[in-house]
This record gives C-alpha cells, structure tokens and sequence, in this order.
C-alpha cells in the first residue's frame, strides 16, 4: 500500500475518517473529499500529526462537476487515483406515506449519484493503473429495513449499478467491492431526515451492537488487500442476507418485531 493513492468521500468524519486512518498508516497517499470544511481540516492536520501524506478538497458529491474538478486536483497532486472509497451518505427516517417525492430524490442524489459521479470522473485513472472501486453501502442495501423505504432504495441501487459495473470492468483489470456495515456508531443519525425533509425527530432503531467505525475501516483494507467483491460486516448483517435467501417473509416477520421493540425500549 505504500505510496499509492486513496481518495475517500464522506471523509470528514466516521467510517470516511476512519477508513483516511487505517490507510494512512500503511503509508498511502490520502484525499480527503467532504463538503465540511472545519472538518475536512481537521481530519487532514491529525493525519499530517501522525506523519501521514494527505491532502483535502472541499468536493460536493451531488455535483458533477465538482467531482470532476475534485478528480483534476488529486491527479494534479499524486499523479493518479489507485483506490477510490465512495463513502459520503446521509440517512432518512420516515415511513413512504409519510415522506415528500423530493426528499426521496435528495437522498438519491447523495447515496447513490454521488457515488456515480465520483466514479465517473475517477475512472479513467483507475482503470489506467487496475485500481479499487469500493462502495460503502448497508445491510439495508439488500435487506428491507422498517421505516427507510428511501435510504434502502439508494443503497439497493448502489448493488445493482456496482455489481454490473464489476462485470463490465473484469477485463480491464478494475476491482469492485460493496462493503455491507451494520448499525455502525457515527454521527450520521445526528443529521438524518426526517420526511419532509427537516431533521428526523424519532430515535433511531436497532438490532443487535453497534460496531465502531475503525472495525468497518479495518474491514475495508482487508477487503482492498485481497481483492473482495463482498464484505458484510455483524452478524445480524450476515443472519439477515442467510435468512432473506432462505424465508423473506420469516425475514420480514423478526425484522419488523425486533425493530419495533427496539424503538418501545428506546
């Protein structure tokens, strides 16, 4: 890993700063990309602190262009991108009936576009030096989970688009991997969405521990490491995908109890 090239979205904080972390001391050369700022900023110095190369770029990821120009710099700077993280997001949390068509299209933009426009505009150096597409999805991105009909949709979207594009650069030499997390502790539930588009009111539900984001950050190296296409992190993430094969509506039976006496005991 020494000397080669990690661009990180959604790196200003969580599983994106923790992911900056674990390749920074394998000694790569990590970009950060956040709309937060201060956070970027402090994020990038703590690297510089620990001795690690890193730069940062104020990119928004619902912008074509912005990706693009965000792409140029990281070129400009290191000459070429070996390992792309797609890991911006945000979370909803709202039943269908009770969220706004242009609420959905936000989350769209930001789940499962970003991530498209990043790849997109970091693809042709990537497929030039038979680089990493990773995408941080979610048990929810082929599991249904009660309440987040928007959230499930932009990551069961992510699989498809990552999967196909998998397929399409197998002879390029590209590797594509979609890590699967579970409830991981961030702060993303501090800025989820509530249907109509303010900020959610509701507790956030859950089954099973928390994981921390250095253990998924840990996952997403082993996974570059070795070339994975697949990783799914807990083992309610793990029981979930075994029981959605086997009985979907046994799945959705034990999902809609345990959540919803997860939010009674909350």
């Amino acid at each position: 890993m020494k000397g080669k090239i990690i661009v990180v979205t959604g790196a200003a904080s969580g599983i994106g700063a923790a992911i900056c972390q674990r390749f920074g001391r394998e000694n790569a050369k990590v970009a950060l990309l956040d709309m937060n700022a201060v956070a970027l900023n402090t994020q990038t110095e703590a690297l510089h602190s620990q001795g690690h190369e890193a730069f940062s770029i104020v990119c928004d990821v619902t912008q074509e262009e912005s990706c693009a120009r965000a792409m140029k710099d990281v070129i400009k700077r290191y000459g070429g991108i070996d390992i792309l993280v797609n890991c911006a997001g945000t979370t909803l949390r709202a039943h269908f009936t009770d969220c706004t068509v242009s609420v959905l299209r936000k989350i769209m933009d930001v789940n499962f576009f970003g991530y498209v426009n990043c790849t997109k505009a970091a693809l042709p150096s990537l497929v030039e030096r038979k680089g990493s597409i990773v995408a941080v999805s979610s048990i929810a991105g082929f599991a249904p989970v009660l309440g987040r009909t928007g959230y499930c949709a932009s990551k069961h979207a992510l699989h498809g688009f990552f999967n196909t594009l998998r397929a399409e650069l197998r002879s390029a030499g590209v590797h594509v991997m979609i890590v699967c997390p579970g409830f991981t502790k961030t702060n993303l539930q501090s800025r989820a969405l509530a249907g109509n588009g303010g900020p959610a009111r509701d507790p956030r539900t859950q089954y099973g521990k928390e994981s921390s984001p250095d253990l998924v950050a840990e996952a997403v190296y082993d996974g570059v490491m070795n070339r994975k296409r697949w990783v799914v992190l807990t083992a309610v993430g793990k029981i979930s995908r075994l029981l959605l094969t086997l009985s979907p509506a046994f799945y959705d039976w034990m999902m809609i109890r345990n959540l919803k006496n997860s939010k009674e005991e909350s």
